[in-house]
């Protein structure tokens, strides 16, 4: 079973919930993990890549991919399952879920190839934000341009003319890629260093090594 961006309800909640911008990053990273990551991992657990706590169905066993980091009280509903693997992208994320279940660390990863395509040497603008406008803060410069409520390639296609791209996450992944610097307007996240570039495939293989031990530890103790 696989519960994704396509669900009626996740729909539903995202009419509902996003009223400054239909361009939501765990919705596209909902897209890529069905994608790329999903098929390319073995387990008979379910999989659910988006958020949707009014869910009439018995998550039990299932993958759940965290999108929120500042808010852990959003997947308190999760402890109400048995045998939950919550999939986070930040340490400090998986220790706050802890109480509700088993969480483990994933990167955050991105189809490189989608995006270096749109790659320009030649960047013939300076400094711009890239994100949902009600997350700017002080520290992005006033003369950056603000790129927002884009669907993700019209953004990925802007961000390529930039020397500078204020982002975080999997945006600041993409930036990178297409060769532009980082900086920094989010105070939980003052390294640059700490988005990686990594390939969705990648990542399919990582979370493969970690179901391999969790459920091969499992097993044995079952014998």
């Amino acid at each position: 079973m696989i519960i994704s961006h396509t669900h009626p309800l996740y729909k539903e909640h995202q009419k509902q919930m996003l009223k400054e911008s239909r361009y939501n990053g765990a919705y596209y990273y909902s897209c890529d993990i069905v994608k790329y990551i999903i098929p390319n991992v073995q387990t008979d657990r379910k999989w659910i890549t988006v958020r949707i706590p009014e869910l009439n169905e018995d998550l039990s066993h299932s993958i759940v991919f965290i999108h929120n980091n500042r808010n852990p009280n959003y997947y308190e509903y999760l402890k109400n399952y048995k045998d939950c693997i919550m999939v986070c992208s930040q340490k400090h994320t998986a220790d706050n879920l802890s109480f509700f279940g088993k969480t483990v660390v994933l990167p955050l990863s991105v189809n490189i190839d989608s995006v270096k395509k749109y790659y320009r040497a030649n960047k013939d603008r300076d400094i711009a934000f890239a994100g949902r406008r009600i997350k700017i803060t002080n520290r992005v410069p006033a003369t950056a341009d603000i790129l927002t409520d884009m669907p993700q390639t019209r953004l990925i296609q802007a961000m390529a003319h930039y020397k500078k791209i204020y982002a975080v996450g999997r945006t600041a992944i993409q930036a990178k890629i297409l060769g532009c610097e980082i900086g920094m307007y989010d105070s939980m996240y003052p390294d640059p260093n700490v988005w990686k570039i990594i390939d969705c495939l990648d990542a399919a293989k990582m979370l493969q090594d970690i179901l391999n031990e969790i459920d091969g530890v499992k097993n044995e103790s079952n014998q």
